[in-house]
């Protein structure tokens, strides 16, 4: 089962809701815009703290094939041209299909990409329930936790998300039974934070900027839960 078959009506829901959002946005790009937030304050090296009970999904592992389904024809194959043989991101991803034989790397990235954007317009949004849904707990605790000092100075963000420019596979490990993979991201945001009087204290609501970032999403390939959970998130200078 490919990523996107088992949340269809729910990723159709949120295009439809960025689409709203962006639509009255007019913007100039110029590229050299400091950051408008920063919501990447969580551990780097986190784990996850275990399966969701929830149904939302962020990066999903198909389900693995029964007894009367037709054999993988290649194993490797579509690491192989995912990463060239030999290097360690090679090694690790074939590591993650040893444990987990439905793994694919470009399914996987497809998955991260829609998960990128949810988590960081909920942080935005001061959404705890989505965020607690594909979060592990100490990356969960770490966003609530500024947040809650946001509101504290009654603070608000308006953001916008434009897009992702490139979201590439950079690492990938098995950490005994949990698979770790981590991806560089280039992605572009219209965001401001206003103050208590509505003024703009940081970041600008007329401006795209860029924001590089690199995160790493983990899942227990034992579990029955086909999550996968931001266990680590860092700002690339």
């Amino acid at each position: 089962m490919e990523f996107f078959d088992f949340g269809t009506i729910f990723f159709m829901v949120a295009a439809v809701v960025i689409f709203f959002q962006l639509r009255n946005v007019l913007g100039r790009r110029t590229g050299n815009e400091r950051r408008p937030f920063d919501p990447y304050n969580a551990p780097k090296n986190a784990r996850d703290a275990g399966p969701s009970t929830e149904n939302e999904n962020v990066v999903s592992l198909p389900r693995k094939r029964g007894a009367g389904d037709a054999p993988v024809e290649d194993t490797y194959g579509t690491i192989d041209s995912f990463a060239k043989p030999g290097t360690e991101l090679n090694k690790g991803l074939r590591a993650i299909r040893d444990a987990d034989p439905t793994f694919n790397p470009k399914t996987f990235a497809e998955g991260a990409k829609m998960a990128y954007e949810m988590i960081v317009l909920a942080y935005a949004d001061g959404d705890r329930k989505t965020l607690k849904n594909l979060l592990s707990r100490e990356v969960y605790d770490g966003f609530v936790a500024a947040i809650a000092d946001r509101e504290a100075r009654s603070e608000k963000i308006q953001s916008s998300f434009v897009g992702i420019d490139k979201a590439d596979i950079v690492a990938a490990e098995m950490k005994g039974t949990e698979a770790h993979i981590t991806l560089r991201i280039v992605s572009e945001l219209i965001s401001a934070t206003r103050d208590k009087a509505g003024e703009v204290i940081d970041g600008d609501p007329e401006t795209v900027a860029e924001v590089k970032d690199v995160w790493t999403f983990a899942r227990d390939t034992r579990s029955r839960d086909p999550n996968w959970k931001l266990a680590a998130t860092e700002e690339e200078d």
